[in-house]
């Protein structure tokens, strides 16, 4: 592991002019991914910005809307009873995510920005255009059972790894951003770039730029998120979805549907949420959402199974809110 420098500091100012100004230097929370990417030799930083001390933890209500500071731990939020009643889907997501000691360490901001779970991008060994741009993607013709089936290229097929961030795609969510000169809020859907020529650019984040929150706009009072995953504990997702109803006499108003485990950011199943629109809420009709939610995947060579992975994740997701109603 390459010897860093450490430097804690107190207000976002400076963390966010010391990174602007310093590329060699990375913010550091809970530190549970970036550690093990630097003790890996697969990311390098000379200085690590510690943010612990910045007010970016409070869990806050107003109106329908919440905005979740960006070192909040995912513990504490998983466990806030208002989210768990207002926006089951996030602390759902949260609960099923990593183990309850890296839970109280890690941060919903940090969860965000983990890096992919890709066996050939977190070892050095294998060619990986996240890595080195332009010297190949050994998971195309290699082992790829937990690639992408949706948002792939030729230049990377690797799958974005948060459980967070599929429950806030299926709610709309924005994230809010500071850097030196400005605060953005962009939207979740954009916020994740696929991997197209570029597959090292992942966020619209610009060096320096700093999470500070997360926020809905909207309760999601009937929303639910299911986890498919090789063993019960501690294992990302083959495939996961997130699933936000407007139900109304048992016809439903709207719908919003997001897939994780399947492509290189969360993937909004647009066709499947339109196609709902007006649809009675019967198991023959979640059915045919979920074709018109797979008829674009692009399978690799070993992970075809999950299309009816995918579908019957979304058909057991729209039938276990619709009981829950």
């Amino acid at each position: 592991m390459q010897p860093f420098s450490y430097a804690k500091v107190t207000s976002k100012e400076t963390a966010i002019a010391t990174v602007e100004q310093d590329k060699t230097a990375a913010f550091i929370a809970g530190g549970t991914d970036l550690l093990g990417l630097m003790k890996d030799g697969v990311q390098t930083a000379n200085i690590l910005i510690d943010i612990n001390s910045l007010p970016l933890a409070d869990i806050e209500f107003e109106g329908n809307s919440i905005r979740i500071g960006a070192i909040s731990r995912m513990s504490d939020v998983a466990s806030h009873p208002q989210i768990q009643k207002c926006y089951p889907v996030i602390s759902q997501a949260l609960l099923q995510s990593a183990s309850p000691q890296l839970r109280n360490m890690a941060t919903v901001g940090g969860n965000l920005l983990q890096r992919v779970r890709c066996g050939y991008f977190r070892d050095p060994v294998f060619p990986c255009n996240k890595r080195t741009p332009g010297i190949g993607c050994s998971a195309i013709i290699g082992y790829n059972r937990t690639h992408a089936i949706f948002g792939a290229s030729e230049h990377c097929i690797a799958v974005h790894p948060s459980d967070l961030a599929v429950a806030l795609a299926a709610l709309d969510a924005v994230i809010c951003i500071q850097g030196a000169e400005k605060i953005r809020r962009i939207s979740i859907h954009d916020f994740y770039l696929l991997p197209g020529e570029t597959p090292a650019k992942e966020t619209l984040l610009q060096p320096g730029e700093l999470i500070v929150a997360i926020e809905v706009l909207d309760f999601a009072h009937k929303s639910y998120y299911l986890k498919v995953r090789d063993r019960a504990s501690y294992e990302f997702a083959l495939v996961s979805v997130a699933v936000a109803l407007d139900v109304e006499q048992d016809m439903i108003k709207s719908a919003r549907i997001a897939f994780g485990g399947v492509a290189p950011k969360p993937w909004r199943a647009r066709d499947a949420e339109e196609f709902l629109k007006g649809k009675a809420t019967n198991e023959g009709i979640f059915t045919a959402a979920a074709e018109a939610a797979v008829k674009e995947a692009k399978p690799q060579t070993d992970n075809e199974f999950k299309i009816e992975l995918v579908k019957r994740a979304l058909v057991r997701a729209l039938s276990v809110v619709v009981e829950r109603l």
